[in-house]
């Protein structure tokens, strides 16, 4: 059975798309995944790690405010990030993912393992957040699991949509 990667770069590749990521607790996890699949530069054009605030914001494009008062780890900064992955590298579709990996980093109302992930296209956004439990590895690895799928299930319904 193909990977979710191959799943989505046969899409990809099918519709002439092309996807960028914006990772910031994930740290490449999901670019690296991406680039696994042979023939992948047909359509992913690369990826922005953005760890500190200044690069969320000078990579990314992420409002200042929006850190300040949101978060980086946040709806708001990750549809944001979305966004500007898309802008930078002017692409179709853009990921985001940004959350408290852990070990450490959690506080009231932002526990470790809190993950947001979104995708962005043309008249299209999506943010949604997730909870995991493991450990730093285990969060990284679901995080970019979750930021995968929810790329794919785009594709399938704007497949799905544009048919009708």
């Amino acid at each position: 059975m193909p990977s979710l990667e191959e799943l989505i770069g046969h899409s990809l590749t099918q519709r002439h798309l092309t996807l960028s990521v914006a990772e910031s607790c994930t740290g490449g996890l999901v670019s690296h995944r991406l680039t696994n699949v042979p023939g992948s530069s047909d359509y992913f054009l690369g990826g922005i790690v953005a760890y500190a605030y200044d690069a969320k914001e000078q990579l990314l494009g992420v409002q200042h405010t929006t850190l300040i008062q949101q978060g980086a780890v946040s709806e708001a900064t990750v549809r944001e990030m979305a966004r500007g992955a898309r802008q930078a590298l002017h692409t179709d579709i853009g990921v985001a993912i940004t959350g408290i990996a852990g070990p450490g980093g959690g506080m009231p109302g932002k526990p470790i393992g809190l993950v947001w992930v979104a995708v962005a296209a043309d008249n299209f956004e999506r943010a949604e957040r997730f909870i995991w439990g493991g450990d730093r590895e285990q969060n990284k690895a679901d995080s970019a699991e979750a930021a995968l799928q929810m790329v794919w299930d785009f594709l399938e319904s704007d497949k799905q949509s544009s048919k009708q």
